[in-house]
C-alpha cells in the first residue's frame, strides 16, 4: 500500500498478519526519525524547550482529537504504560493493602504487577471473568458498585480475545465512590476503534500507546489524567517539575495538568514519529472509522475463504464484529504449532496460550487474506 514502500517494497517481505501486536511504520516516520536527530544535534540542551513548546503540544492535540478529550493538556507522555501504572499506584492510600477490582484478561504487565503485590500482601485483588462475554458488562458493573475499592482497572479491548467492552461510560458510572481511581487500558482500543471519552474525561485515567494501531512504534505511550485525581504522585521524576525547574526552593512542585504524571528523561524520537504518522493519516483522510471499515472487509474476505478446521466459526472467540476490536482470535490447542508452521511460509501471526490471533491493517488487501486462508488450509 502507498505509504509503506520502505517496509513492503523489498524482496521477500513477510506477510505480516499480526497488526494487533506490531504495525510496520509508514514511510513518513523515517523522515521524522531523522528530524529528531537533527534537532538534537542543532539545538543541544535547548531542544527540551522546543520539545515542550512544540512537539508535545502537537502530539497532545492529536490524541485529544482522536479520543474526544476536552483539554489536550491532560495528556502526559512516557516510554511505556507500565511507568504510568506505577505512578497511579503511588497516588493510592498507603499503610494498608490496596483493594483492586479488575478482570482475568488484563495484559501481562498489569497482571504480573498485581500478582506481585498480592504475594507480599500489598494488594487484595478481585478478578471478574470476562467470559461469558454477553454478561460481562452487567457482572463487572455490579462488582464496581461495591464500596471500599481503591482502584478499578479494565481494558477497553481484551488482548486475549478481542472482546470490546460495549459501554465504557456505563461501566464508569457504576463506580459510586468518587475517591475510587478508574483506569481504562486502551492499548487495543486507541486508533483501532472509534472512541469518545468526552463523557468520562473528568473521571477516568486512560492509558495507551503508539506501538500498535497508531503505527508509531515503541516509546510513545500516554496517560490521560482526569482533573483532581492524583495531584501529587509519590513516584515522580524531574519532568513533572519541568515548568518550575529554574525556580529553586525545597518544595516538590506539581502542575495541575497532565504533566504532574510525567517521569524522567526518555527518548523523544517516538513523539516525532507519532506526529508524522498522525499528520499523514489526516492528509490521506484515513480516519479511525474508515480504517476500521477497510479492516472489516479484509476480515470478511479471510473468513469467507478459510477452510481450516482450526480457524472456523466453531472456535471463533468473538464472532460479532460489533463486539470485537481489530483482530480475530481463535481457540485451538494447535495455536503455537500454527504460528510456527506459518512462520516457515514467511507469514507472521501470533498466539497467547491457546488463542491464535490474526490482525489485518490498512496495508493489507483482499489477496493477502486469501493467501493466509490458503496457507492455513
Amino acid at each position: 500500500m502507498n505509504g509503506f514502500a520502505l517496509t513492503f517494497g523489498r524482496v521477500g517481505a513477510p506477510l505480516h498478519v499480526a497488526a494487533h501486536s506490531h504495525h510496520p511504520w509508514p514511510d513518513v516516520s523515517f523522515e521524522a526519525q531523522q528530524a529528531s536527530w537533527k534537532d538534537a544535534a542543532h539545538r543541544l540542551d535547548r531542544k527540551w524547550d522546543f520539545i515542550f513548546a512544540e512537539v508535545i503540544p502537537v502530539a497532545q492535540s492529536h490524541i485529544a482529537r482522536q479520543l474526544g478529550l476536552p483539554d489536550p493538556a491532560t495528556i502526559a507522555f512516557g516510554p511505556n504504560t507500565h511507568s504510568f501504572l506505577l505512578r497511579i499506584l503511588s497516588c493510592l492510600p498507603k499503610g494498608r493493602s490496596l483493594r483492586v477490582l479488575t478482570t482475568n484478561s488484563e495484559f501481562m504487565s498489569f497482571a504480573r504487577q498485581m500478582a506481585r503485590l498480592e504475594e507480599d500482601g500489598s494488594a487484595i485483588v478481585t478478578r471478574i471473568a470476562t467470559e461469558p462475554f454477553d454478561s460481562f458488562q452487567q457482572r463487572f458493573s455490579a462488582a464496581a458498585r461495591s464500596d471500599g475499592v481503591d482502584l478499578v482497572y479494565v481494558s477497553q479491548v481484551f488482548f486475549d480475545s478481542g472482546f470490546a467492552v460495549p459501554d465504557l461510560a456505563g461501566l464508569v458510572a457504576a463506580v459510586r465512590d468518587d475517591d475510587t481511581y478508574v483506569v481504562i487500558d486502551g492499548y487495543h482500543g486507541f486508533m483501532a476503534l472509534p472512541t469518545n471519552l468526552g463523557a468520562v474525561a473528568r473521571r477516568v485515567f486512560y492509558l495507551a500507546g503508539g506501538y500498535k494501531y497508531a503505527m508509531a512504534g515503541e516509546g510513545v505511550c500516554f496517560l490521560h489524567c482526569p482533573p483532581g485525581y492524583g495531584l501529587r504522585p509519590r513516584d515522580t521524576g524531574w519532568y513533572a517539575g519541568f515548568s518550575a525547574l529554574e525556580g529553586g526552593g525545597s518544595a516538590v512542585h506539581y502542575a495541575s495538568d497532565g504533566s504532574r504524571f510525567l517521569g524522567a528523561t526518555f527518548d523523544v524520537t517516538a513523539l516525532y514519529r507519532f506526529n508524522a504518522v498522525q499528520n499523514w493519516l489526516s492528509d490521506q483522510n484515513l480516519t479511525i472509522e474508515n480504517m476500521l471499515a477497510h479492516v472489516r472487509n479484509i476480515e470478511q474476505e479471510f473468513l469467507k475463504a478459510s477452510r481450516s478446521a482450526d480457524v472456523s466459526a466453531a472456535n471463533f472467540v468473538v464472532a460479532d464484529d460489533r463486539q470485537r476490536g481489530r483482530f480475530l482470535a481463535f481457540s485451538t490447542k494447535r495455536a503455537g504449532a500454527i504460528v510456527a508452521e506459518l512462520a516457515e511460509r514467511n507469514i507472521i501471526v501470533d498466539h497467547r496460550g491457546d488463542r491464535l490471533r490474526i490482525g489485518f491493517g490498512i496495508y493489507h488487501a483482499e489477496e493477502d487474506a486469501r493467501r493466509l486462508a490458503v496457507a492455513l488450509a
